[in-house]
């Protein structure tokens, strides 16, 4: 292919796995009974969480003897993934054209850390690790690429790939790598996504130790998480994963795939201001979000639903709610903040948030902030309610630690 062609790209496939269901539909299904998953944390009764209830990685793949070597992030990774490529219908065994497709196409996985380190390795004695029960390979469950060997190996993609760790703008980061490579004629396909758990000990003593996570929930834990509300405190960690299909429009037209939605722009950008605490005036998350609309040709009158990064904790909310009034003087898009429903998923977040935001797009639904009683300010457009709304232009929004920003334009697709 022709490099430097500017290409239309469309998401055709999508795989996911969340608390709040594994289809689109299930999705959408749940929001509308405002059935989320948080609940009191095991291993410490003052955190709230939203796990995904009965993963079982073995009924997306079947038997698959280098699961073993997965993390449970890993896991989410490699179940959305293969799920995405077996809804495409290029994951056929029986059809050779089928496997020509993917093994030309691109991988783009966003991961975190392992932070299991208790569970992994549980028999550690004065920084000692070695010992009888010592698994031979147990590196791969800390090494990023872990999930991205597995993909392939099980898949048979084999086209160009990178696996990104930027914290909570990992996997949208990964999305956006994937559709500028398409979109500059690098590659026709991309399977792209995160998947990402700290549901563990370690995990969440990392983040309690960081002074992130809601400690005091003011009620019960499903009103744990209340992004832009007064009374917020910190996020509620959740865990799973997403992956999508990117493809051509042409290509995607000539096999006559299914289109979800098409990706427009992307804008990354980095703080360099503390390592954990957002620039406060959102002057480097600014210019990812206005990158991602310059290269989608549009402004921001342009936009009619965002949907933000909305952790709960109270620097985020205040920086982010300051970078959109910022940005949008005129226009007062809908604000949207899958948080409340999903908890934080970390690496994972931009991903699983663009399946749930594709579900509402199909069904034409702004689902509410949950727990947003009091906001933080009122000169922004908050979904308060739940209502019906055709939207055609979103942005999407994340912010991690150590600064990192990104930002998508999706459009809802139209022949």
């Amino acid at each position: 292919m022709e490099k430097n062609v500017r290409k239309r790209v469309v998401i055709t496939s999508v795989g996911v796995i969340s608390s709040l269901g594994f289809s689109l539909n299930r999705i959408m299904e749940n929001i509308k009974k405002e059935k989320v998953s948080f609940k009191t944390f095991a291993f410490d009764e003052s955190v709230s969480a939203a796990p995904v209830e009965k993963f079982d990685l073995k009924k997306i793949t079947g038997r698959f003897k280098d699961a073993r070597y997965l993390n449970r992030g890993a896991g989410f990774c490699m179940g959305a993934a293969v799920m995405a490529a077996k809804n495409s219908d290029l994951l056929n065994r029986e059809n050779p054209e089928a496997a020509k497709i993917l093994h030309k196409t691109g991988l783009f996985t966003g991961t975190g850390p392992n932070l299991d380190i208790g569970g992994e390795l549980p028999d550690i004695k004065n920084g000692v690790i070695d010992n009888k029960s010592l698994a031979a390979l147990w590196i791969l469950k800390f090494l990023p690429n872990t999930a991205a060997s597995a993909i392939s190996k099980f898949t048979g993609v084999h086209g160009e790939n990178l696996t990104i760790n930027t914290a909570c703008s990992a996997s949208m980061q990964a999305i956006g790598e994937a559709y500028r490579k398409i979109k500059n004629g690098y590659l026709e396909l991309a399977l792209a996504g995160g998947g990402d758990s700290r549901l563990s000990q370690g995990g969440i003593l990392a983040y309690k130790k960081a002074q992130a996570l809601c400690l005091s929930n003011p009620g019960s834990a499903k009103e744990a998480c209340r992004p832009f509300d007064k009374k917020r405190n910190g996020f509620a960690p959740g865990e799973g994963g997403a992956f999508f299909l990117l493809e051509e429009l042409d290509h995607a037209l000539k096999r006559n795939a299914k289109i979800y939605g098409e990706i427009c722009g992307f804008g990354a950008s980095i703080d360099g201001f503390t390592m954990t605490a957002p620039e406060p005036e959102g002057r480097y998350g600014k210019k990812a979000v206005i990158s991602a609309l310059k290269e989608a040709d549009i402004t921001a009158s342009d936009i009619d639903v965002i949907s933000s990064h909305g952790t709960g904790t109270i620097l985020n909310d205040a920086m982010e709610s300051a970078l959109i009034d910022n940005i949008f003087k005129k226009n007062k898009p809908i604000i949207i903040a899958i948080k409340s429903w999903t908890g934080h998923l970390s690496a994972a977040c931009g991903a699983s948030e663009l399946a749930v935001c594709l579900a509402c797009m199909k069904h034409g639904y702004i689902p509410k902030i949950r727990n947003l009683e009091k906001p933080c300010r009122q000169d922004l457009n908050f979904a308060l309610k739940e209502k019906s709304y055709n939207f055609n232009t979103l942005l999407m929004q994340n912010f991690g630690f150590g600064g990192q920003n990104a930002a998508l334009v999706i459009k809802a697709w139209k022949k």
